[in-house]
C-alpha cells in the first residue's frame, strides 16, 4: 500500500487512567484540529497505549470530529471515548487505501471496541507446484509464496486430504516433498499402489508426467466431465486390444474422479466462482455463514460469530466481516451477500484492487443463486441456534464451576495444563483455554520441554512431572507478568486447573509464590485410587479434598476440560516425536543440501555411517571436498 508519507500524529496528555469523557473528548477535539480533509486511519489508544479502536475515513477531521458529539455516540463508543487517552493518525491517498488499512489493523491489533472476526484460521487448498521439473500435488495451509496452481479454499483439512487422495489416485502425481524426492533411489509405496508413476527414479518420462499434471489442472478448473470422457475412451481402447490390466487401472482411475464429484455436496450448472455469505442475528449474537462455489462445485462452509455491541447495526457487522474475512484470503469474482451493507461499493473497490480483478458484490434476488443463498441462511439461522444455546449452558457450567470452588465471579477464561511424554523424552506441556463460548483454541499453547533441565532434581530418572509442571507455569506467568501487569486485556486466567493431584497442586502453587501471584484460584484434578472417570479428586489449596456423584453435569463439564487439555498435549508431544524420528542428522550440516545427503546417502548407505568416515572416505564421495569433507567430520566429531 502507498502512503502519502507515513504521516503518524499522537496527542498523549499526563491524565489519570480512570475513564473520563470530558477528557477524552477533548483529546478526540484536540486532535481535529490538526487534521484536514485527506482520506486515512486513525487509532484511539487507552491511558498504557493498547489500541481501543480502529476506523477509517474518507475525510479524517469530518470522522473524528464526529466522535465529539457526545449525544449522538452509541453506548460502546462512548465508553470508548471515555478511555480515549491518544490517537494515532495514518493518511493515505484513498479511501480505499484506508479501507484496507483498517482491515488490516483490526485483524492485527484486535482492538476490544471494534467489530471483530473471531476463530478466523487460515483456510487450506490443494496446491499443484510449478517451481519444480516434476509437479508436486499436496495441502497447503497459510501463505501462498510458492509458483504453483492453487485450489480452494476448501472448509476444512479433512476435505483436502480426501481430495488430494483421490487426485493422486486418479492422476497418479507425485505428493512427496522435494527433499524427499530428490533423495529417493527406488520406488516408494505409493508407486506400488498405483498412486504415483514415481517420476523420482525415472519410471516416467517428463512429458507424459506432465500431461498427467495438465489433467489434473483441467480436472480442478471445471473440465472434470471432458477429463472423465478422456480416461473413458482410454478405457474402452485398452479393453478393445485385450489389455484388461490396463483398463482396469483406468476403471479405477475414473473411480477416484468419480469420489471427488460425490463428496461435492452441491454441483451447479456452469461454472459458479463466488462466496455466499448470510448474515443472521437473534438475542444480541450475529452468525455469518460461508460457503465457497469454485468451478460449479461446492467446497465446504464455514460458520463465523462476530464479536460486537448488541446495538450494532447489521449492515456495519456484515461490512467490518467482509473487510476482515478477505485481508488475508484472496476474494474470489463474486461475492453473494443476503442483505445490503455500508460501503459495498468501496468494499468490492478495494477487493478489487487486492485482487488485480473485478470483484463484485451483490444481493441475489432471483434464480439459482437465490436458491443458494436461501441454503446458507438456514444453515446460518441454524448455526446460530446452536451457538445459542451452547452459549447458554456453558454459561449454566460456569456459574456451577463459580460455586463449586467458591470463586468470587463466573470465570471467563479458564486455563487447564497437562504434560506428555515418554520417561522424560519428546516432553511437552499443554495449555487450553475455554470461556463462555467454549473452547478457544486460537489460545491454545504447547511449552517444549528442556527435559534436561526439568529432570535436574532426579538425576537419572526420566519424566519429573513436577520439574516440568513447573517449568510450564513459569514461562506462562512470567510472560503474562511482563505483557499485562495490571490485567487488563483479558490474558490472565480466572481459573487454573491442574490435570494430576496434590503433586501438581504444591508445583503450582511454589511457582506462584516465587513470582509474587498470590491471588490466582488453583484447582489440581485427579483420577482417584482406581483411576477411573467418575471418581476424580478435586484439590485445591488449604481445603480438603473432595469426589463429586457421579452423573454430575459440572462434574462432566471437568472431566471435558480435563479431557482436551490430555488430548492436546498427546497430540502435541506425539508431533514433536514424529519430528525428532524424522529428522536427519546430515540436514543440520552447513553446506549439505540435498544433492550432497544423496551423495552422501547413497556412498555411506545410512547417516550413522557418514557420522563415523574420515575425512579421506569422505572425501570420495562425488561432490564432496576436501573443505566439505572438514566440514562434516567435525560437525560429529566435535561434538562428542
Amino acid at each position: 500500500m502507498t502512503m502519502t508519507k507515513n504521516n503518524q500524529n499522537s496527542i498523549t496528555p499526563n491524565t489519570p487512567d480512570a475513564p473520563d469523557l470530558n477528557h477524552g473528548l477533548k483529546i478526540i477535539r484536540d486532535m481535529a484540529k490538526r487534521l484536514d480533509a485527506s482520506p486515512g486511519v486513525y487509532r484511539m489508544l487507552g491511558h498504557d497505549g493498547q489500541v481501543l479502536y480502529v476506523g477509517k475515513a474518507k475525510g479524517l477531521k469530518n470522522r473524528v470530529l464526529s466522535y465529539t458529539r457526545a449525544n449522538a455516540l452509541s453506548h460502546r463508543l462512548t465508553r470508548m471515548v471515555a478511555e480515549t487517552r491518544s490517537m494515532e493518525i495514518i493518511t493515505t491517498r484513498t479511501e480505499v487505501e484506508a479501507l484496507l488499512l483498517e482491515s488490516n489493523l483490526i485483524k492485527t491489533l484486535k482492538p476490544r471496541f471494534n467489530i471483530l472476526l473471531r476463530d478466523d484460521k487460515s483456510f487450506p487448498y490443494i496446491m499443484i507446484t510449478r517451481d519444480h521439473e516434476w509437479a508436486q500435488i499436496a495441502k497447503h495451509r497459510g501463505a501462498r509464496k510458492r509458483k504453483a496452481w492453487w485450489f480452494g479454499p476448501f472448509a476444512s483439512a479433512s476435505a483436502v486430504n480426501r481430495t488430494v487422495t483421490e487426485l493422486t489416485r486418479a492422476f497418479l502425481l507425485r505428493n512427496c516433498s522435494d527433499s524427499v524426492f530428490s533423495a529417493r533411489t527406488r520406488p516408494c509405496l505409493q508407486y506400488q499402489i498405483k498412486r504415483c508413476t514415481a517420476p523420482c527414479v525415472g519410471k516416467i518420462s517428463h512429458q507424459d508426467y506432465q500431461k498427467q499434471v495438465d489433467q489434473a489442472v483441467r480436472f480442478l478448473n471445471g473440465e472434470s466431465r471432458s477429463v472423465q470422457d478422456e480416461f473413458a475412451t482410454y478405457m474402452h481402447e485398452a479393453a478393445e486390444t485385450l489389455k484388461f490390466e490396463d483398463a482396469a487401472l483406468w476403471r479405477n482411475r475414473i473411480r477416484a474422479l468419480t469420489m471427488i464429484q460425490a463428496h461435492q455436496d452441491i454441483n451447479l450448472p456452469g461454472e459458479l466462482n463466488a462466496d455466499i455469505i448470510a448474515f443472521t442475528s437473534d438475542s444480541g449474537r450475529s452468525c455469518v455463514q460461508v460457503f465457497f462455489m469454485r468451478n460449479g462445485s461446492n467446497f465446504g462452509n464455514r460458520a463465523y460469530f462476530p464479536r460486537h455491541d448488541k446495538d450494532d447495526d447489521p449492515a456495519a457487522i456484515l461490512a467490518a466481516f467482509i473487510g476482515q474475512f478477505y485481508d488475508d484470503k484472496p476474494p474470489p469474482p463474486e461475492i453473494l451477500v443476503n442483505q445490503t451493507m455500508l460501503e459495498a461499493k468501496l468494499i468490492a473497490e478495494a477487493l478489487s484492487n487486492k485482487a488485480t480483478r473485478k470483484v463484485n458484490i451483490s444481493v441475489p434476488a432471483r434464480g439459482q443463486r437465490r436458491k443458494l443463498m436461501a441454503m446458507a441462511e438456514r444453515n446460518s439461522r441454524e448455526a446460530l441456534a446452536r451457538e445459542l444455546t451452547a452459549s447458554s449452558t456453558q454459561k449454566k457450567m460456569l456459574d456451577a464451576v463459580q460455586e463449586l470452588f467458591e470463586l468470587d465471579e463466573r470465570p471467563g477464561r479458564i486455563e487447564v495444563y497437562d504434560n506428555s511424554h515418554i520417561q522424560g523424552s519428546h516432553a511437552v506441556g499443554a495449555m487450553i483455554v475455554a470461556g463462555e463460548d467454549g473452547f478457544m483454541k486460537s489460545f491454545y499453547r504447547k511449552f517444549n520441554i528442556d527435559t534436561d533441565k526439568a529432570s535436574s532434581e532426579k538425576a537419572g530418572i526420566g519424566g519429573d512431572d513436577f520439574a516440568m509442571m513447573r517449568e510450564v507455569l513459569t514461562r506462562r506467568f512470567a510472560r503474562a507478568i511482563r505483557d499485562d501487569p495490571d490485567r487488563e486485556t483479558g490474558i490472565w486466567p480466572d481459573l487454573v486447573l491442574l490435570d494430576g493431584g496434590k503433586g501438581q497442586l504444591s508445583a503450582a502453587l511454589e511457582v506462584m509464590e516465587k513470582l509474587g501471584i498470590t491471588d490466582m484460584p488453583l484447582v489440581a484434578i485427579s483420577k482417584g485410587v482406581d483411576r477411573n472417570a467418575g471418581r476424580e479428586e478435586f484439590h485445591q489449596p488449604d481445603k480438603d479434598s473432595f469426589q463429586l456423584p457421579k452423573n454430575t453435569p459440572v462434574l462432566h463439564f471437568l472431566q471435558r476440560l480435563r479431557d482436551e487439555a490430555h488430548r492436546f498435549a498427546i497430540g502435541a508431544h506425539r508431533s514433536r516425536r514424529s519430528a525428532a524420528q524424522k529428522s536427519n542428522p546430515l540436514d543440520d550440516i552447513p553446506g549439505i543440501g540435498a544433492t550432497r545427503k544423496k551423495a552422501l546417502l547413497t556412498h555411506f548407505g545410512s547417516a550413522r555411517a557418514v557420522a563415523n568416515a574420515d575425512i579421506p572416505d569422505l572425501m570420495k564421495v562425488n561432490g564432496i571436498s576436501q573443505h566439505v569433507a572438514d566440514i562434516i567430520y567435525h560437525w560429529f566429531h566435535d561434538k562428542s
